[in-house]
């Protein structure tokens, strides 16, 4: 058990080479997350998809020209001798190429209205995207400081269990020297097995961490070693209630979103309201027919002259036609179906309109509520730094105490512990207000600056 503590030990302690190492800073983590995300390269495309759709071409505002072209083969074999031509058998041959042009010249505004609705599905694709980079970046930040707080929870769990390999090698000596027995060194040893246990699941707590950080970046390889660069560091910020109102209001991408929302809605009961004024239109059209017979022709004059069979000469018949003219339409009478619909599309207006009033008050509501943390938060940190300032002092008295035997080794033990654990609480503390402080960032717009 003597030669595996130090082996232990060693591999403990053992870091990942720098050289290795992905150095990286938050800045570095939320430029490569904002290039690699997958969500934020989907949302990327969705906004290209929409702006190619917002174009005149889908609105029916040009005319439509269509060209066709009918070949055909008929074959007719006909008997009848109540005619001069009593026998006729002819195989025909035909093409007939056709163009049309269709072109609506009105149709109560709804070229304009349509445009107008692809413009703004364009704009939400364009806030939908906004929001995607936001939520990322609030995402990239939280899991960049938390593999933070977990790498310096490594620090301290290296701390103590180098107080308890120190408090071995204290028991040894004392046994050494007749003061100290079996029973002391055994409980040493369980505190170093345990704190030793603690660090190889911290250190699997980082990894899983910085495994979690890797992937909201969209990078491929997850088990890279990564060296974090930002520290987690503390600046209390007197925010102004009124203005981060303000701000929120102004720049929110929730409500920003809504608020285009809203202007669908209008946009879509507008297009329905067109449908109660006449379509004109004008159409043209050119047809070209090219025909040709062959066979052949028995004729019968009656009396006593014989009949006479001809050969068709085969020559092409040609036929040109042109239209052209201007259609107009009103619909009388649909049943109420456009009356219908307009009252749903205004009513759908009206839940577009009390979306957007219920999410400004939750909102509002999140805000003052993420400030009263905030400031609860900053008082938790004050208080903690002072919790730790009297743990490493206690935990300095305490060593020599118990080197001068005036404490046990449970006593000391225990004050170890709450040594961590107030370590611990600070960088959890920490954490938190830093979370607290993105999201009053993203919720005011201000998270991409």
């Amino acid at each position: 058990m003597i030669r595996l503590l130090p082996l232990l030990g060693i591999l403990l302690c053992t870091g990942v080479r720098a050289q290795d190492s992905l150095r990286l800073s938050l800045s570095d983590a939320i430029q490569r997350g904002l290039e690699n995300n997958y969500q934020i390269r989907i949302a990327t495309n969705e906004l290209e998809v929409a702006r190619n759709n917002d174009d005149y071409a889908l609105t029916q505002k040009y005319p439509t020209i269509s060209l066709g072209l009918s070949p055909g083969v008929g074959y007719r074999n006909q008997s009848n001798p109540a005619s001069i031509v009593v026998q006729s058998t002819t195989t025909s041959y035909s093409v007939a190429p056709t163009a049309q042009l269709n072109w609506v010249l009105f149709n109560g505004g709804r070229i304009a209205i349509n445009k107008e609705r692809l413009g703004t599905l364009a704009e939400l694709s364009a806030g939908q995207l906004q929001l995607q980079i936001e939520n990322s970046v609030q995402d990239i930040i939280d899991a960049y400081y938390t593999a933070v707080v977990q790498e310096e929870q490594i620090r301290v769990r290296q701390r103590v269990l180098g107080l308890s390999r120190d408090r071995i090698d204290y028991q040894q000596v004392r046994r050494e020297f007749g003061q100290g027995g079996t029973f002391d060194e055994l409980q040493a040893r369980d505190a170093y097995l345990s704190d030793s246990t603690n660090l190889v699941v911290q250190r699997v707590n980082y990894a899983n961490a910085v495994r979690n950080l890797l992937q909201l970046m969209g990078e491929t390889v997850l088990n890279q070693p990564v060296a974090l660069t930002t520290a987690l560091t503390y600046e209390e910020t007197d925010y102004d209630p009124a203005a981060l109102e303000a701000q929120l209001l102004a720049a929110n991408r929730n409500l920003q979103n809504l608020l285009i929302n809203r202007d669908l809605a209008a946009l879509q009961t507008r297009l329905i309201e067109t449908e109660r004024l006449p379509t004109i239109g004008i159409g043209a059209g050119v047809n070209y027919d090219i025909a040709v017979q062959t066979g052949t022709q028995t004729f019968e004059f009656g009396g006593d002259q014989p009949g006479r069979e001809q050969e068709l000469p085969g020559v092409a018949a040609r036929t040109l036609a042109g239209n052209i003219g201007f259609t107009a339409s009103y619909l009388l009478f649909d049943g109420g179906n456009r009356r219908v619909r307009i009252q749903s599309s205004r009513l759908q207006e009206m839940t577009a309109q009390l979306d957007y009033q219920s999410a400004q008050q939750q909102l509002r509501t999140a805000l003052y509520n993420t400030l009263a943390l905030y400031d609860n938060q900053t008082r938790i940190i004050g208080i903690t730094q002072q919790l730790i300032d009297n743990a490493e002092r206690n935990i300095e008295i305490a060593a020599e105490r118990f080197r001068g035997g005036t404490i046990n080794s449970f006593d000391y033990r225990q004050i170890q512990l709450n040594y961590a654990n107030a370590e611990f609480q600070l960088l959890n503390a920490l954490l938190n207000l830093k979370q607290t402080e993105t999201e009053l960032l993203r919720v005011t717009g201000q998270i991409i600056r």
